[in-house]
């Protein structure tokens, strides 16, 4: 992938490797609610990232299909939210990744340009989904499902690589045990990284609290920040933000998004643990 505005290295799809590859980050806003907020927050997030030489995987979901309420927005549609992401790919040259529902959406989704394909974690053993996106070619993001034990995490990544598929990884969103809340367990990202995949700790959606406004969930966005800072220190590959200009006015996932202003801060203090930690295993 080429650099973005700002001159930084944007990440190299294929040279992901679990261990070898500096910190990176997927992020951008829950929901394509129009083009202006994603073309503002892809331009942002990519001179963010590319000033501090991080590589940056541009997310948005086209269909935010698994709201809690059936009335909910849902986003831009497959059509238009494709087209805007090839237009994000192409204007600021990143890497992009959005998540499909349907096996017949993964190819859509690679000819639009998605580069990373993600199986959503209420998903993650669907065995018709991860065959299709494996057989795109594209790299395959599997979000761990709340359900799942890190080994079941790993049998899904087994999966994707049985079908084909040549770069697999596998993302952490947190446990949960019923009753509104979610609890990250950060021995799952050692034990998923031990076998071979590169791992991706989700922070926003590790701070949810699923269902706990009734309609629509609550979250703990204060909580994002030490759960990242905790996750990078213990060793993961990559740290998914979903961040928005305004996350409060947010048509989803509006209790944890990040505030777009204060990601640069945020990145900064993961980026400096992760050379921290890379250094103090050197030694």
């Amino acid at each position: 992938m080429s650099a973005a505005g700002g001159g930084g290295k944007l990440i190299r799809l294929p040279e992901v490797s679990a261990g070898r590859s500096p910190l990176f980050f997927i992020a951008g806003p829950c929901m394509m609610e129009s083009r202006e907020l994603v073309l503002e927050t892809a331009e942002r997030l990519a001179l963010e990232c590319g000033n501090r030489g991080a590589g940056l995987i541009f997310k948005s979901s086209f269909d935010k299909a698994n709201r809690t309420s059936g009335g909910a927005p849902r986003g831009l549609g497959m059509e238009k939210g494709l087209a805007l992401l090839g237009e994000v790919r192409n204007r600021f040259r990143v890497p992009a990744l959005t998540d499909v529902h349907w096996p017949e959406q993964a190819a859509a989704a690679a000819e639009a340009g998605a580069d990373v394909l993600q199986v959503p974690a209420f998903l993650c053993r669907q065995t018709d989904l991860i065959a299709a996106c494996a057989a795109t070619g594209r790299a395959v993001l599997i979000k761990k499902g709340q359900f799942l034990s890190p080994g079941e995490a790993l049998q899904a990544g087994e999966k994707a690589r049985s079908f084909g598929a040549k770069l697999v990884l596998l993302c952490e969103r947190g446990a949960s045990f019923g009753y509104n809340n979610l609890v990250a367990d950060m021995r799952g990202l050692v034990a998923m990284r031990a076998g071979g995949f590169p791992v991706v700790f989700d922070a926003t959606h590790s701070a949810q609290l699923p269902g706990a406004l009734g309609g629509k969930s609550g979250g703990e966005r204060e909580m994002a920040a030490p759960l990242a800072r905790a996750a990078t220190a213990v060793g993961v590959d990559g740290v998914f933000v979903e961040t928005h200009p305004n996350p409060e006015k947010a048509l989803s996932d509006a209790a944890t998004q990040w505030p777009l202003d204060d990601f640069g801060k945020l990145a900064d203090s993961l980026l400096a643990i992760d050379k921290a930690r890379r250094e103090s295993e050197k030694a």
